[in-house]
């Protein structure tokens, strides 16, 4: 044998070799002979549509055990709503394996978005939200800043309605309106220790029932700027059907104003 036909034996040794590995590399008949029977999702789901995450999985994990493209499903499953974060691996012989982390809806931010528990800001979209979260606003740099003053003011205010939103606006300043719509303007310079000063006081500003505090400026060193509106009247209770109808309210004026420091 020349040394011709020895090279064209070695080539075609080594083809024999070489092409049936690419081919299970490729998933040319990969899925054919080591398909992925099983999709195996771990995870707490509550929000996630498991329909629509087996719809996005299995087109790509037809190549077959040994050429499914992990890094692609974990991408295509980062898309999906809901899902914060997805891990994805294989078992032998024929598993796959999904475990997906889910938002966790924290607060509202800003407008259309959604911050996670895991502070991340997400599109809203046309997510089901639960109702009642704060709205949460702020660069997204700055956003542990922002669910940091918003903890401590809900503790800190509890006693006094309760937060509904904190805002760090684009010059630094901060405000915090509770939840009866009063607003808190702490300014940009110490934001905690101007809120844990005035929050002693809260309480006793709101026993008047005549009027009712609208907003409080407390970026004075020595003291506070607070505005105040009349109290609204309580709602007229309508009399049980046995009894004569009482006479309509007398309508109000609109509410009157006053600035004390």
């Amino acid at each position: 044998m020349n040394a011709v036909s020895r090279l064209l034996v070695w080539l075609l040794a080594l083809a024999l070799i070489v092409l049936p590995v690419a081919g299970v590399v490729q998933g040319w008949w990969g899925g054919t002979y080591w398909p992925l029977r099983t999709l195996r999702v771990e995870g707490s789901l509550q929000r996630v549509d498991r329909a629509q995450l087996r719809a996005t999985v299995l087109p790509l994990a037809r190549r077959g055990f040994f050429a499914v493209d992990l890094a692609a499903i974990q991408h295509a499953v980062g898309k999906v709503a809901w899902v914060e974060r997805a891990d994805v691996r294989k078992q032998w012989p024929d598993i796959l394996e999904v475990r997906i982390h889910e938002y966790r809806p924290f607060a509202h931010w800003g407008q259309g978005s959604v911050l996670s528990e895991r502070g991340h800001v997400f599109p809203a979209g046309a997510l089901q939200l639960p109702a009642g979260m704060p709205l949460l606003d702020g660069p997204i740099a700055r956003v542990p800043e922002v669910v940091k003053l918003y903890n401590e003011a809900r503790d800190q205010l509890a006693n006094a309605g309760g937060v509904r939103s904190v805002v760090l606006d684009r010059r630094g300043s901060w405000t915090i309106t509770l939840k009866d719509g009063t607003d808190l303007v702490l300014g940009r310079n110490d934001p905690e220790q101007r809120l844990a000063r005035f929050a002693v006081l809260l309480p006793q500003l709101q026993t008047d029932p005549r009027r009712k505090l609208a907003r409080a400026d407390l970026r004075y060193t020595n003291g506070f700027a607070l505005t105040w509106v009349k109290a609204e009247p309580p709602a007229a209770v309508a009399a049980p059907a046995s009894r004569a109808a009482l006479p309509s309210p007398i309508p109000t004026s609109l509410p009157n104003s006053d600035t004390s420091t």
